[in-house]
């Protein structure tokens, strides 16, 4: 797998958390420790998203 493909991987998984998280804040019955999960997540993936991008360019 390309670094590109890998980057472009990760930005799907990243805009699937961004989904994820938009639903669970429309329910008043969320679990706050799940919504801290996901912000980590969320995270962590941007974070990997910026790191191969700069190896890239």
């Amino acid at each position: 797998m390309s670094i590109q493909s890998h980057i472009a991987e990760l930005e799907r998984r990243h805009a699937a958390l961004e989904r994820e998280l938009e639903e669970a804040h429309q329910h008043p019955s969320v679990d706050a420790v799940r919504l801290k999960e996901l912000k980590r997540r969320k995270l962590h993936l941007k974070d990997e998203i910026a790191k191969l991008s700069q190896t890239v360019h």
